[in-house]
């Protein structure tokens, strides 16, 4: 009878304990239409670097401080390359003077070409008119000297005969002279006609060598288009080391903007891992930026539960800093993969050992009161009509 009494009571011991089990997962349990998680506050971190080596001249930024786009975060020493880049712009500037003393002997070389055409031209027009009209001078010498010529073979004749008629005193001395004297005129218009003939045909000859001076005036004009071409290839010369010049300015500008350090976004300091004087290499990280006003939750869902969470939809994210102010979210991310259970998180049901990552976007974060790696509870309503509640744990 006693042992039945017992069994009784332990029987009634269990249905208790299980029935406030039961109430006590039910107070604990959110209603239907939210879902709970937990995790730690994250941001997208911008870890920034030098491209060079070099020492930190001045630090401009600390931890805490923040910071907006473009904004001069960390100084390495350049003097060095500061004096490169003048003499870097000095080169330009040679390479410029050389360039217009180029442009100058090219203009020049120009200039000679084309009054060397010009004259080239000229003489071709010049030259068949010189010989026309030395042909023209020649025949008309010519027809010249065959009249001195025939007139001095008549006058000769009459100063015979009238030497003879003088000897048979016909004619009186008088008009022997007369005739002699007509005579020795004709020798002279004679004499004078042939050395214009002769100086007919040399003005022809020096005439028909027009054709020769045009040669050389020719093989003149291609010199001097060779010397043109010549100026301007080195036209093109200079200006390609210009331009190499110029790129080396470029460059080293660059590399000394890139010693100016500056924030790629904006956003608050969250870890410093240099300080002024020290010498860094290239692609260290030397501070580390997050946007305060970019925030996420990062949480794992149950696999049960994740069908009901899609993108977009609202969260609440509570904080034991803040108790009474939960700040606003939203779904941005869902993982497409399931992942075991990561240690750090807590759980409902232990027997769940496959969760989705999300990420609860902060709409607002105030004050930049949340700040990366604080604990947080987050709360996602999948039913619209569901009224929010904190999380229970």
């Amino acid at each position: 009878m006693r042992t039945l009494i017992a069994v009784l009571l332990l029987s009634a011991t269990i249905v208790i304990g299980l029935a406030s089990r039961h109430a006590w997962l039910e107070n604990k349990r959110l209603p239907e239409g939210l879902i709970q998680a937990n995790g730690r506050i994250e941001g997208d971190h911008v870890a920034i670097a030098s491209k060079h080596a070099g020492r930190v001249s001045t630090l401009f930024a600390r931890e805490g401080d923040d910071v907006r786009c473009e904004s001069t975060l960390i100084q390495i020493d350049d003097k060095q390359l500061q004096e490169q880049l003048n003499q870097e712009h000095h080169g330009v500037e040679v390479a410029r003077a050389i360039l217009l003393g180029a442009k100058a002997n090219a203009s020049a070389a120009a200039a000679e070409v084309r009054a060397a055409t010009t004259s080239l031209e000229l003489l071709k027009k010049q030259v068949p008119l010189a010989i026309e009209t030395a042909e023209a001078e020649l025949n008309q010498a010519l027809a010249a000297a065959a009249t001195a010529d025939s007139n001095e073979g008549q006058l000769r004749s009459e100063y015979e005969r009238a030497e003879q008629l003088r000897k048979a005193d016909a004619i009186s001395v008088e008009e022997v002279d007369k005739r002699k004297l007509l005579w020795t005129t004709a020798q002279n218009q004679l004499t004078a006609a042939a050395a214009a003939r002769l100086t007919a045909e040399k003005r022809l000859a020096e005439a028909r060598l027009g054709d020769e001076r045009i040669r050389a005036k020719q093989d003149e004009v291609a010199a001097l288009e060779a010397m043109h071409a010549k100026a301007l290839a080195y036209i093109e010369e200079c200006k390609a080391r210009q331009a190499e010049a110029e790129a080396a300015v470029a460059e080293a500008q660059s590399t000394l903007d890139d010693l100016t350090i500056t924030a790629p976004t904006a956003g608050t300091i969250v870890a410093r891992h240099v300080d002024q004087g020290e010498v860094v290499t290239a692609g260290t990280p030397l501070l580390d930026l997050v946007d305060l006003d970019r925030l996420y939750l990062q949480v794992y869902i149950p696999e049960p539960l994740v069908g009901r969470i899609r993108l977009g939809l609202p969260a609440k994210i509570h904080t034991d800093a803040y108790p009474d102010q939960p700040f606003d979210a939203t779904v941005r991310y869902i993982a497409s993969e399931a992942e075991f259970t990561p240690k750090e998180v807590q759980t409902t049901d232990e027997r769940v050992k496959l969760v989705f990552a999300a990420r609860l976007y902060i709409n607002k974060n105030p004050d930049h009161r949340l700040t990366p790696g604080l604990p947080a509870d987050a709360v996602i309503r999948w039913k619209e009509d569901t009224p929010w509640m904190p999380p229970r744990w």
